[in-house]
């Protein structure tokens, strides 16, 4: 018995081809995994039809692989797959809402010299958003059969079967070119789609009015950066009060057991270290979830994808592309996040540079330390209409790391992680009404990952930190703060050697300890350290003070500069391991960035004692 024809099902993500395979198929798939790789490889006989087997290949833009899902669809097309045979013809699956884009790779398809079909799919969702289109004209035009279906209700598979028997029969039309560019396709489906469309339905009318404005390369990025810079200052303006009542919170429940639990080990942990340490991370999360709302709500209108086009551009000078966008804003509330959004980047070069500068975003943990030592060190005033010098400052230190990220990003490109970035192809949406359910639903899916990892981590280091910040105890008649003579103490001594030439004392050395767990603690430890007590409010007044009165500027700038480049927080480590598969390139990070830092707060604090 002869094997059955091999028919490769392909097409865009979201086009509805598993469905069509599915249909098509029934229950008689086979489903495994190619050999070494997690890739699913699925073959099933077409429904009386056993003369016809299909293979439904992973979803792709283009023939150029940018994933090992994409690499196999490509060899297979190519006949080169090591297990897999060269089919004896192509079904794809064309989704009829978004023809323009799916057409540029059925032209490259064209290419092959292999019987194709094409179903033009979900052809009820075009109808109902009245998009007409003439599939005798774009059969003509292709030189292909086209095929009206509707996966899901199994409409036009009996025309769909006949057809792939018939293309299989007579072999495939001659091979047609239409340019070897991306753009030379793109070029050629725009028009294709053009001819065969009678009407573009009322969504897709909206959206080539609104792409006019948003997409322009001068007005769209006006509008992009007003958007950014909205949402940041909604990050600070709204969080304040839910950041209070967090607060007010967990001074509650300190004020609650120091009422009712003696002093001791017990009442010590849990208020100096569970509350003050998971405490200190936990009060952040409104302004995390504030962040994510303008997130989740740009992407559920398809706005986002625009902004990482708008943003291709810039991100291509530095040898990434527009997918980078998106991790890098999100590592503004949190690295963390940021590092887990940048799997979306298939390139594994452009992903692992991504996570590599992540962490140089101004993630919201190091706003109590610049608030903090800005408060102490920059006079109060304007320096213009409007402008006050402490909030220049603070923008300042946000664009500082920026530029970092970027320069980066370059020289890793560059002579680390070597490669180009890919082509940037990217499917835009057409604009929507914002879901509220998935708005809802993502961000509780943040909160719950941002407490699980996040939080689950702090606290174990936190209670770490604070035995070693209370042992060994102080001798008696020690004439230093008892924090000097337990471990953080002695290791800050130990540090001071190192970080003596940027201006840093044993106090800011021993700080900078527990500020690994999370940043924001090295302004309590500080405290600590400085032997001031009381209330959180009465802290951060009193530190001002204190720091002011023991610091020169040119140390409490070299502070500010340490903290733009250098402070790893252990979560940021943590997720960067798990993440990259291994030790190699957090250690990398970690290094890289302590040199940058360790170099500019020399440059600083030098500089600025000479001058001052």
């Amino acid at each position: 018995m002869s094997s059955p024809h091999l028919v490769a099902v392909v097409g865009n993500p979201n086009c509805g081809k598993s469905a069509l395979f599915n249909a098509l198929t029934g229950l008689r798939q086979k489903v495994a995994n190619y050999p070494g790789a997690t890739v699913e490889r699925r073959t099933g006989k077409v429904l009386h039809h056993a003369e016809i087997e299909l293979i439904d290949l992973p979803g792709t833009y283009s023939l150029t692989p940018r994933s090992p899902d994409e690499a196999v669809t490509q060899q297979v097309l190519a006949g080169t797959h090591s297990i897999e045979r060269k089919p004896d013809a192509i079904l794809c699956v064309v989704d009829a809402t978004n023809l323009a884009q799916h057409l540029r790779f059925v032209l490259e398809l064209r290419g092959l010299g292999l019987p194709i079909v094409i179903a033009l799919n979900m052809i009820d969702m075009a109808t109902r958003e009245r998009i007409a289109i003439d599939s005798k004209l774009l059969s003509e035009k292709l030189g292909i059969p086209v095929i009206e279906t509707v996966a899901v209700r199994k409409k036009g598979l009996p025309e769909l079967t006949e057809q792939l028997l018939h293309v299989i029969n007579v072999g495939a039309p001659s091979c047609a070119d239409y340019g070897d560019s991306l753009k030379q396709r793109q070029k050629a489906a725009r028009k294709i789609a053009a001819d065969v469309t009678l009407s573009e339905g009322i969504g897709h009318k909206t959206t080539r009015i609104l792409d006019k404005i948003l997409l322009h390369p001068v007005i769209g990025l006006i509008i992009l950066f007003t958007l950014l810079f909205t949402m940041f200052q909604a990050v600070f303006a709204w969080a304040e009060t839910p950041m209070d009542m967090i607060e007010a919170g967990i001074g509650g429940l300190q004020e609650y057991f120091a009422n009712t639990l003696p002093d001791g080990f017990l009442l010590s942990v849990l208020n100096d270290g569970i509350l003050s340490g998971v405490g200190a991370v936990v009060v952040f999360l409104p302004q995390i979830l504030i962040l994510f709302f303008f997130i989740l709500i740009l992407e559920s209108t398809g706005y986002m994808a625009r902004a990482a086009f708008l943003m291709d551009k810039l991100m291509s000078a530095v040898g990434l592309n527009g997918r980078a966008f998106i991790p890098l804003l999100s590592s503004f509330a949190c690295a963390i996040p940021g590092i887990m959004a940048a799997r979306s980047i298939s390139n594994e070069k452009d992903r692992l540079t991504t996570i590599l500068i992540a962490p140089l975003m101004t993630c919201s943990a190091r706003l109590p330390v610049y608030t903090v030592i800005i408060a102490a060190f920059i006079p109060d005033k304007t320096v213009g209409i409007g402008i006050g010098l402490q909030g220049l400052v603070l923008f300042s230190l946000y664009l500082a790391g920026i530029v970092a990220a970027l320069i980066a990003a370059a020289l890793l490109k560059r002579f680390v992680v070597k490669g180009t970035a890919d082509t940037f192809m990217l499917e835009l949406p057409k604009y929507q009404t914002p879901n509220l359910r998935f708005v809802l639903i993502g961000l509780f899916e943040r909160a719950r990952l941002f407490l699980k990892r996040a939080g689950s981590i702090i606290l174990v280091s936190t209670i770490v930190l604070w035995i070693l910040a209370i042992y060994p105890v102080a001798p008696e008649g020690a004439d230093k703060p008892a924090v000097a003579y337990s471990f953080v103490g002695i290791i800050g001594g130990w540090l001071q050697n190192i970080f003596a030439p940027i201006g840093f004392n044993w106090e800011i050395s021993a700080a900078l300890v527990p500020g690994m767990a999370a940043r924001e603690v090295a302004i309590a430890a500080l405290g600590t350290v400085y032997s001031l007590s009381g209330s959180d409010e009465m802290l951060e007044v009193g530190l001002v003070t204190v720091l002011n009165n023991a610091w020169s500027l040119p140390t409490a700038l070299s502070f500010l500069v340490w903290f733009v480049f250098a402070p790893q927080c252990l979560s940021t480590i943590a997720v960067a391991r798990r993440e990259t598969g291994g030790w190699k390139w957090p250690l990398f990070m970690v290094a890289y960035l302590f040199g940058i830092a360790y170099i500019a707060c020399f440059i600083t604090y030098q500089t600025a004692s000479a001058l001052l």
